[in-house]
């Protein structure tokens, strides 16, 4: 690819993760106000909106639930509705932040887990990106220093459960259509979250809707400029600039939230994003391909194109 051509792809990738930055600071605005599930709902419902982005020349939509490998496809579309929930949740209680430090320990996270059930061989460089990840994430914490919420665990849960759905990218590789990944993804957050919200359901006011309407459409149009990105550079060039994303998640909380970060916390996201940056550049080093997906948000996700890493399941 031409230089022209790179810078394309990387100044739009960079307005895809803003775009995602500002999906999750709308749903931090709601401050649950409505429930997590519901939330998750209403987002997951603007994922329609990429699905004839995704469709390529004859796929249909009967392929959002068509697989080659069913029991991976239920895993997928369990694990994001876990996921999208979970991202909420720690968005509402944690800072910006902090909640992305600890879901941005993914990488850390697929590694293990590839170790395990794909049986990848991991060298030292891995292992040390992986040890670097844990050691940022116990300095953000600082367990029995500092009081610990449930977001912590649902930020961590959201991560691992975003790792999960690299491991099945993985396993089912070129053989599994786009759309059909992304429908495991965004159906399983819909459908689930849907069935589930029913007890505590509660009408969004309107200014809380307008915020629903911001956190899922945002969270759509990242995923399809993710995929325009990736047209125009390489996923070598587009992966690590998911981790922007902090720059923006800084910036927004201490605007909109008036969050401050101590320096204990400044090291461990340090740490944290380092590590990320490690395994990603390592992984594309042996040519190992990256989802869509390798950080995460809320909010669950649309994960288009297998070949391009980036964040995890948004929206479904």
């Amino acid at each position: 690819m031409s230089q022209d051509t790179t810078l394309k792809g990387v100044l739009i990738a960079f307005v895809c993760f803003v775009a995602y930055a500002i999906s999750d600071a709308s749903v931090k605005l709601i401050d649950g106000r409505v429930p997590p599930l519901e939330a998750a709902f209403f987002g997951s419902c603007f994922g329609l909106i990429a699905v004839p982005f995704l469709l390529k020349r004859g796929d249909l939509w009967s392929d959002l639930v068509r697989t080659t490998n069913r029991p991976l496809w239920l895993l997928r579309f369990v694990c994001s509705a876990i996921g999208t929930v979970g991202s909420i949740i720690a968005f509402t209680e944690l800072s910006m932040a902090e909640a992305f430090s600890l879901i941005f320990l993914l990488p850390s996270f697929a590694t293990i887990l590839s170790v395990i059930f794909l049986k990848e061989k991991v060298g030292a460089r891995r292992w040390s990106a992986v040890v670097i990840g844990f050691v940022g994430v116990l300095v953000v914490l600082r367990p029995g220093f500092r009081e610990l919420s449930f977001g912590h665990l649902t930020a961590l849960v959201s991560g691992f459960t975003g790792a999960v759905s690299i491991v099945i990218y993985r396993a089912v590789g070129p053989a599994e259509k786009s759309v059909s990944l992304y429908g495991a993804g965004f159906l399983g957050s819909l459908l689930i979250s849907g069935a589930l919200m029913a007890p505590g359901f509660v009408w969004p006011t309107v200014q809380d809707f307008s915020l629903l309407a911001s956190f899922g459409i945002l969270a759509t149009v990242g995923n399809v400029l993710l995929m325009v990105a990736s047209f125009y550079a390489s996923a070598a060039v587009v992966g690590p600039i998911q981790y922007s994303q902090m720059i923006w998640a800084v910036l927004f909380g201490y605007v909109l939230f008036g969050d401050h970060l101590d320096l204990p916390m400044f090291a461990g996201i340090v740490l944290i994003v380092g590590s990320g940056l490690l395994t990603v550049i390592r992984e594309r080093q042996r040519g190992v391909p990256l989802p869509p997906s390798l950080a995460a948000a809320p909010q669950a996700a649309l994960s288009a194109e297998p070949e391009t890493p980036a964040e995890v399941d948004r929206q479904g």
